[in-house]
């Protein structure tokens, strides 16, 4: 159904396409035939004026040959004589007495069209430069502004079909990630039981509490999957609490050769955060960071408060990104690894931007060795007045991990 909508769509495209060059086409045919009638019109000009020269000497001046020349009040003229005197008509503001300005005219007549000799005794005594009437003028720009109509035309379909397909990939990936939820759920109340059946069985408690944090998680993964495609609800909420608890959970589950340092300051930062997706940015930055320096070496987490704006940096010690991708990676499906989908840390920039109107981004990376790349988001701290621009890049200073700093 879909594939049939889609070339209904390109025939329908292709259509209009098609009117719009031949009105283009029949556009361009009208003006030339204008301009045919245009010369045609100032020929009959140039033989009326020959008539009335033949007339003057004859003392028999025709009505009609009168009327012909009275009746040209649009098209722009000069006439020149064998002597060199000019005449002009039609046209504003002209000084006859300047060579130089007469002289531009001229030239711009000439350019326009060919100009029209006047005979007497088979003698040019005249020669006729005319420009293009107001009417051809104007007709000259009608081209240009149909084709602006077009280009408007295509770039409307364009944006409306991107929009299209990216709003049915949103239902796509809102559709999976609920129907994961769903699944999630049914095993999730097994375990729960089972749980329960190990407490009566007296089994070691510290297994048991391991195990129920891990049933935990997955409740917070099952609700994370949920309300994707909903509106999350913002929460004050202890941001140095609530990245030391995230952190905890992925340091007892991450190698022995994985260091992770969380630096924060003495005083605790509050924001309006929604703690789920909070953690799971959290999560997709660090097991980025786990990647980039192949499950073993440092990440550095620092929390801090710069002009009324929270700043989480991360930064590690693994292989380092290229410049170029600097924004890519943020890309959905773009991915540097052998398996992966490339949702990671565009799931993060949806969910730090769009839902917490912060901003996120690669500040450096260097490639050489034990290089290092920094990840910093910021949000917005609760007191700040609404309307407050987000943080720039440049209020962030480079952070490095040297030898003495590095976890």
């Amino acid at each position: 159904m879909n594939k049939k909508n889609n070339i209904s769509s390109w025939i329908l495209v292709s259509l209009s396409l098609i009117i719009i060059s031949v009105i283009l086409w029949n556009t361009f045919l009208f003006f030339q035939k204008f301009k045919t009638e245009e010369r045609s019109k100032m020929q009959i000009w140039s033989l009326a004026q020959a008539e009335l020269t033949k007339s003057l000497d004859d003392y028999n001046i025709s009505n009609l040959t009168l009327e012909v020349l009275k009746n040209n009040s649009t098209t722009p003229m000069i006439k020149v004589n064998k002597n060199g005197e000019i005449e002009f008509n039609n046209i504003a503001n002209l000084k006859i007495d300047d060579s130089t300005k007469i002289n531009k005219p001229i030239r711009k007549f000439k350019n326009e069209n060919t100009p029209i000799k006047i005979y007497y005794d088979n003698k040019v005594i005249e020669t006729l430069y005319y420009g293009n009437s107001d009417v051809i003028n104007k007709l000259k720009f009608y081209p240009l502004a149909l084709i602006l109509i077009i280009l408007l035309f295509i770039s409307l379909i364009y944006f409306y079909y991107k929009s299209s397909k990216i709003a049915t990939l949103n239902m796509l990936w809102t559709g999976m990630a609920k129907e994961t939820a769903h699944q999630i759920g049914t095993p999730l109340t097994s375990l729960m039981g089972w749980i329960e059946i190990l407490k009566s069985k007296k089994v070691d408690s510290n297994y048991l509490i391991e195990i129920e944090k891990d049933i935990d998680r997955l409740n917070i993964i099952s609700e994370r999957f949920n309300k994707i495609g909903s509106k999350p609800i913002l929460l004050k909420t202890n941001l140095t609490k609530l990245t030391k608890d995230s952190l905890d959970y992925l340091m007892t589950r991450v190698s022995d050769r994985v260091n992770i340092e969380f630096k924060f300051p003495k005083k605790q930062l509050y924001c309006q955060i929604n703690k789920q997706l909070y953690s799971w940015t959290i999560e997709n930055i660090i097991k980025n960071s786990i990647d980039a320096i192949k499950g073993d070496g440092d990440i550095l987490v620092k929390l801090s408060e710069q002009k009324n704006v929270i700043v989480l940096t991360i930064t590690d010690n693994g292989t380092g990104i290229k410049k170029s991708q600097f924004k890519k990676i943020f890309n959905p499906g773009f991915t540097s690894k052998k398996r992966g989908w490339g949702l990671g840390l565009s799931l993060s920039k949806r969910i730090i931007e769009d839902y917490h109107s912060g901003k996120i981004f690669v500040k450096y990376s260097e490639s050489n060795g034990l290089s290092s790349v920094s990840k910093i988001f910021c949000l917005f701290e609760n007191k700040s007045p609404r309307g407050t621009p987000l943080i720039q890049e440049s209020y962030l200073e480079p952070t490095t991990v040297s030898d003495s700093s590095r976890v």
